[in-house]
């Protein structure tokens, strides 16, 4: 029997660990979005989409963050899903966050029609995920929590260059 999915999810905060672990894990979850019992990587990826728009980076920033997202949330997804016991914790967002920052990295500044697209997008490519983003799970630790939504937003970031092409 395979794995069951509901879109509810464990909301407690963090309370394990040393206070530097504790840290770790509140950013790993996003503050209070990894707290939010319904789809918190939705909402995550949502609430990124929305600032993207209201504050659109540039290309360069763009890449920046995804990749400070990533250095700094690798470690820190282990942290967290070491601390709950799970090998990738629904409630860990800084994947999506990352990612979903990602797909606005060739279309910089963000239109709303934009924005929409990209977080449409960002959805489809991180809960299918073609090949190879799946095997980029089997990474050790945080590193595969954050790489499959990497080259998800990556994915998403090409499709919606073609998509500006119409919506612009």
């Amino acid at each position: 029997m395979g794995k069951r999915y509901s879109v509810r999810v464990a909301a407690a905060p963090p309370r394990a660990g040393t206070g530097w672990e504790r840290a770790q894990h509140w950013f790993a979850i996003a503050g209070p979005v990894g707290l939010i019992p319904w789809a918190p990587a939705t909402f995550a990826s949502l609430f990124t989409a929305a600032l993207c728009r209201l504050w659109p980076p540039s290309a360069a920033t763009a890449a920046a963050l995804a990749l400070g997202l990533a250095l700094l949330g690798a470690p820190a997804a282990t942290t967290a899903a070491r601390l709950q016991g799970e090998e990738d914790p629904r409630n860990v967002v800084v994947d999506e966050i990352a990612g979903q920052v990602m797909t606005f990295v060739f279309v910089a500044p963000v239109s709303l029609a934009l924005a929409a697209a990209g977080f449409v997008l960002f959805r489809i490519f991180d809960i299918a995920k073609p090949f190879p983003i799946r095997r980029l799970e089997r990474l050790p630790g945080g590193w595969g929590i954050m790489a499959d939504d990497l080259l998800a937003g990556l994915y998403a970031a090409a499709a919606l260059t073609l998509v500006r092409r119409w919506i612009g």
